[in-house]
């Protein structure tokens, strides 16, 4: 793991942080395990268990439900006190999750609001959120800071939303304004970024080098890529808005907006409204969209399914990804039948390029966001546990 150049305590740190990420990828590890993965040899694992265990961050545990004979090999795992604060504002409600380490939603409370919140508003949700949790079951974590996914386009060096236009915000610092009220370190991201972080790490497009990501929320659709198993952020940062991108409309009727974008055809305000529903999280919208289907419902998912499938198309041909994974309401407009749409994707794709991808459904459902916020959260302990957790 060392690289030339580094002295031993460079090279000590830098194996913490690859052990720690390992654990944090993968669950409970034995140390055996941790050795063949690593390259490291047996005593230098035991050295860096130990110090991750000492600094509080780690414990060994028996595995559960082993009947091997002889003694268990003790797993490694990340001690589930360390936790982030996942938040995701929207249009109509504002979702808090109390993340751990192992990437499990531990807590998680949807607050409906009436009309877009504000800024001040969201900040304000967010420091009365946590001294709820931490008055009960949080009195006991140790929280490492906030990850705030923002359906829009967010400067991530100093966590200002640029434009957030269906909550109507624009140039809004919310980063300081939340680590100001809060005490925690804050990280601000765009939703879609979050969501496909979380999927690559633990859900639908782990280990895939090649992916193209859509988020469909209550502010429209968004996205993200991943080239080489690297996000690609874009110039600015702000590149996978396939929600702005025309759609290729080929059926007569299937306009519903002229001259609109992709979110203007594919919609979760137009799905809530063939469902009678006002609004609805994304699992009730889910079971009301396959379980009780009528006439206008089924019309209104097969038209917006067609247009989907062109604009898939579309990220197919430039991008040449091994899969695609849809997450939201676009994950519910896949799942009726993931594979007759992936078949009209292959239909307006290159036949070279569409042969080869694969369509898949967010793996992590509705805690995706919430999942990569506290991913951004986490990136600090991940980088360098030994500045982070002194040793106890």
């Amino acid at each position: 793991m060392g690289e030339i150049g580094l002295n031993g305590e460079e090279v000590r740190r830098q194996n913490l942080a690859h052990l720690l990420r390992l654990l944090h990828r993968e669950g409970p590890t034995s140390r055996s395990r941790l050795t063949e993965a690593t390259g490291l040899n047996r005593s230098t694992i035991a050295d860096l268990v130990g110090e991750l265990s000492r600094r509080g961050i780690v414990e060994e545990q028996a595995p559960v439900g082993t009947h091997r004979v002889g003694r268990p090999s003790l797993m490694v795992r990340p001690r589930e006190n360390w936790m982030a604060i996942a938040v995701n504002p929207e249009i109509d409600a504002v979702t808090f999750g109390a993340v751990s380490l192992n990437g499990i939603v531990a807590l998680r409370e949807r607050i409906e609001v009436t009309g877009a919140p504000s800024p001040a508003a969201t900040a304000q949700m967010i420091k009365e959120q946590i001294e709820r949790w931490k008055e009960g079951p949080l009195a006991e974590a140790h929280l490492l800071g906030i990850g705030i996914a923002v359906p829009g386009l967010v400067r991530t060096r100093d966590g200002l939303v640029r434009n957030a236009p269906h909550l109507g915000w624009r140039d809004v610092p919310l980063r300081d304004m939340v680590s100001a009220l809060t005490q925690l370190p804050t990280i601000v991201d765009n939703d879609a970024t979050l969501g496909l972080v979380a999927e690559h790490v633990f859900g639908a497009a782990k280990g895939i080098a090649h992916v193209v990501y859509l988020n469909g929320g209550a502010s429209g659709i968004g996205g993200g890529i991943v080239v080489h198993g690297q996000p690609v952020r874009g110039a600015s940062g702000y590149a996978g808005e396939f929600g702005q991108n025309r759609p290729g409309i080929l059926a007569d009727g299937d306009r519903q907006v002229a001259k609109g974008v992709l979110e203007d055809e594919v919609s979760r305000a137009r799905l809530l409204h063939v469902a009678g529903l006002s609004s609805a999280d994304e699992p009730t919208l889910a079971h009301v969209l396959t379980h009780a289907l009528g006439e206008a419902a089924g019309h209104e998912i097969a038209r917006q399914r067609r247009i989907l499938a062109t604009a898939l198309a579309n990220a197919v041909n430039v991008l040449d990804p091994e899969v695609v994974v849809l997450g939201g309401f676009l994950a519910t407009l896949a799942s009726t039948d993931t594979e007759g749409l992936a078949t009209m994707v292959r239909t307006h794709a290159m036949n070279e390029i569409g042969d080869d991808f694969e369509l898949r459904v967010a793996a992590l459902g509705e805690d995706r966001l919430l999942i990569g916020a506290a991913e951004a959260a986490f990136a600090p302990l991940l980088s360098d546990p030994a500045a982070m957790a002194p040793a106890g």
